[in-house]
């Protein structure tokens, strides 16, 4: 055990921070006049233990090899879990074990799925509880998929490596200068977008915690009408544009301000996003045309709002969408397959995956009919070996398979088709809403069995893992290396 000093040393200092962090809550229960303990109890056991880890595991090695990056991130994002669901767990909400853990998961998967029903008449302490876990989960996998993920080599990741980090040693001192660029501007967003959304009509309790979930593509919102509850044109451009901000790869934002003001708009996977956001933005708006038959019954601003909220998987709606009819349905479950841009807050299969998979299939078909050609395939100037491609067709395999099995589980449980195979897509790909009336776009995951919210956890964090790095853990060989 003493191999994997260094991941429980940083298990320690995440704990530590996550129960140090249980103070925000206390701060607003007393500005509202809602105080009790439930917060100081949950952070008191939370600290406990991640000082446990720390001085228990001090003499650890500053460094951390590509084995134990594969521990650290899902121990990490399971301890995180577990522990942040204290709060609700303690709470008066009178929460059982399946319901505080299923919220907390979503939270810091930043899924935006809950078990809370009448939102409105919730403590401020845990819904600013609820925004923070997402926040959290949000900066989280920014930093894991610009730090970690390239190095493990999962998924095609390893697009993403920057070339400081071409070694598989000594991770976590060279992330350290990349990480604190990365929280200033996740942070600058968050503090930008809370001003806009107090300006444009929200109160300061709302624009503080919706910004915390906008920016981290999260969705949890503190009505059970989501940002509908404000029917407020200017608060959903708003959160357009912060959605949108907060879909691109960050670590374009830090080469942005240091020297290349046009990269944003040079990469092959912010360009493919934006396409494919206008694009199915106009798919769907003339559909509905045809189907209503009169441009002006089509809420063009409702249409733009929640094509953004699905495809990046943020989870906010403004109307239920799942009365529109039966394609946008099976639409809106391919945008939740899709997903965002890699290192950014989004979830999915990612964009980049899809569109180097069309140009493997169409660089194959090429072949066919030119069978002496040599085609290159190449992605943002950098060169897609076979090693890359193979690593990315096993990913979508295996995200499409897990789907299946999820779904297929969710049956057994009691579940109909629709919130089978929707919820199983939510959760896999982090969305939050599914479809059907038990939990649509103005539903919730309160009235599922026990058994369907555990599978639906697993879901959570296998979609935003990106899978080989839980599946990968369950391996003999992991351990006997």
């Amino acid at each position: 055990m003493s191999n994997y000093k260094t991941v429980f040393f940083t298990l320690g200092i995440l704990l530590i921070i996550l129960g140090v962090a249980m103070i925000v809550p206390v701060a607003f229960q007393l500005i509202y006049n809602e105080f009790d303990s439930t917060f100081i109890i949950s952070g008191i056991i939370t600290i406990t233990f991640g000082i446990l880890f720390f001085l228990s595991n001090i003499d650890h090695l500053k460094s951390i090899n590509t084995h134990q990056a594969f521990l650290l991130t899902a121990l990490s994002w399971l301890s995180i879990a577990i522990f942040g669901s204290l709060p609700f767990f303690f709470s008066q909400l009178n929460l059982s074990i399946t319901d505080s853990f299923f919220e907390s998961m979503s939270g810091i998967t930043t899924t935006g799925a809950t078990i809370l029903s009448n939102i409105e008449d919730t403590p401020k302490g845990i819904l600013i509880w609820r925004a923070m876990l997402q926040w959290l989960g949000g900066i989280g996998v920014i930093l894991m998929a610009i730090t970690l993920m390239p190095i493990m080599n999962i998924g095609g990741m390893q697009l993403l490596r920057i070339s400081s980090y071409d070694t598989s040693e000594k991770i976590l001192p060279k992330s350290k200068q990349i990480s604190l660029r990365l929280i200033t501007v996740y942070l600058f967003l968050t503090i930008i977008c809370a001003i806009f959304y107090n300006v444009f009509g929200m109160n300061f309790f709302d624009s503080v915690t919706h910004s915390m979930t906008t920016i981290a593509t999260g969705g949890f919102s503190n009505y059970d009408q989501s940002i509908g509850y404000f029917n407020n044109p200017y608060i959903e451009t708003i959160s357009i544009i912060f959605i949108l901000l907060g879909s691109i790869p960050f670590i374009l934002y830090i080469k942005f301000i240091s020297d290349d003001k046009k990269v944003i708009f040079k990469d092959e996977q912010v360009k493919l996003f934006l396409k494919l956001s206008a694009g199915s933005i106009l798919i769907l708006f003339l559909y509905l045309i045809i189907v209503n038959k009169n441009i002006f019954e089509v809420h063009i601003r409702s249409v733009i709002f929640n094509v953004i909220s699905i495809l990046t998987g943020t989870g906010y709606v403004t109307k239920e969408f799942d009365q529109w009819g039966n394609f946008p349905l099976i639409f809106f479950l391919i945008l939740m397959f899709i997903g965002g841009c890699a290192g950014s807050t989004t979830c999915g299969i990612k964009v980049f995956r899809v569109h180097i998979l069309y140009f493997f299939i169409r660089n194959q078909l090429l072949k066919i009919i030119y069978p002496r050609a040599v085609i290159n395939l190449k992605y943002n100037n950098d060169k897609v070996d076979d090693k890359l491609i193979a690593s990315i067709i096993s990913f979508i395999y295996l995200y499409i398979l897990i789907f299946f099995v999820l779904a297929s589980l969710l049956t057994l449980t009691g579940l109909d088709f629709i919130t089978s195979i929707s919820g199983a897509a939510s959760s896999l790909s982090n969305v939050g809403p599914g479809l059907g009336s038990e939990i649509g776009p103005n539903s919730n995951y309160s009235g599922l069995p026990d058994q369907s919210k555990w599978l639906l956890t697993i879901g959570m964090i296998l979609g935003r893992l990106e899978i080989f790095a839980i599946l990968i853990i369950f391996l003999p060989s992991f351990w006997r290396k």
